[in-house]
């Protein structure tokens, strides 16, 4: 058995470390968040997974990683098991969030699906979005990862992504003119397509539903690959993302929250072996 599975999420650590020296850990990446813009990286993504440490199991927040900016051998996928060094996040008050030294990483093992994952990741499967809510607005900052099992999926909603705000896109312009001074050929980074939310219910008794968008990188990523007009795009990542949740999935929902708006909770992927 895994060194993560012999412990719940209770035993996570419940505070960061006084140092700042860097600490090795390994990870099970869960999370891939799509791509932001990044003022000082061009583009970030926020990666997140369980420590496999047998001394500090439990949620972790990598943020950031450039992630086009990374060799090809040490580029990750979800479920991979990677060790890296990695800080604590001082200006993100958030327990489980650590800067990562990128140069330090290596890939150890990818985890097929399901069996070998899920002796990790279901130990730690929850069922109440509303009592992670609840101690965010009780006593932040807290738990700000998690895995959610919902009662009821009620439905995906689809909407146009409005495009970059006037300040995402000068982030992107100004890192985009900065590496050409280096002769560097760099895409900048286009706004997705679509933007989507899952509605459902989780299993607290008075819970009256979650609207929560949803951030994944492959959400992303599959828009931008299926073919036809706006109308044909939309309908297929709706149907996509209801279809995981089909009765014939154990379905749970990855959620993390904001460092500026820790009530604020989105979906960050989705956790979906047959049942």
């Amino acid at each position: 058995m895994s060194q993560a599975s012999l412990f719940g999420p209770e035993q996570a650590p419940d505070a960061k470390q006084s140092h700042d020296l860097p600490v090795r850990m390994r990870v099970l990446i869960t999370v891939k968040a799509a791509p932001n813009p990044s003022a000082a990286y061009g583009e970030t993504v926020c990666v997140a997974g369980l420590r496999m440490d047998l001394d500090a199991p439990g949620w972790v927040r990598l943020y950031p990683i450039s992630f086009r900016d990374l060799d090809a051998g040490v580029q990750f996928a979800k479920y991979d098991i990677v060790s890296i060094n990695a800080r604590p996040a001082r200006v993100d008050p958030r327990i489980e969030s650590w800067r990562p030294a990128v140069d330090s990483l290596e890939k150890e093992d990818w985890l097929r699906p399901w069996t070998r994952r899920r002796t990790i990741v279901e130990p730690y499967i929850e069922d109440s979005m509303c009592g992670v809510l609840q101690a965010v607005r009780d006593n932040p900052p807290a738990k700000s990862l998690a895995l959610i099992r919902p009662k009821e999926v009620l439905g995906v909603d689809i909407e146009p992504h409005p495009g970059w705000t006037v300040d995402e896109q000068a982030k992107i312009d100004a890192y985009v003119r900065q590496i050409d001074m280096f002769g560097t050929d760099r895409t900048p980074l286009d706004a997705p397509r679509f933007k989507g939310w899952y509605r459902y219910r989780c299993h607290e008794p008075a819970c009256r539903t979650h609207r929560q968008g949803i951030l994944d990188w492959e959400f992303v990523a599959l828009q931008r690959h299926i073919p036809g007009g706006p109308a044909d795009v939309a309908a297929a990542l709706k149907t996509k993302y209801l279809d995981i949740c089909s009765s014939d999935n154990y379905v749970a929902f990855y959620v993390g929250n904001q460092a500026k708006r820790q009530q604020t909770f989105s979906v960050l992927g989705v956790y979906y072996p047959k049942r």
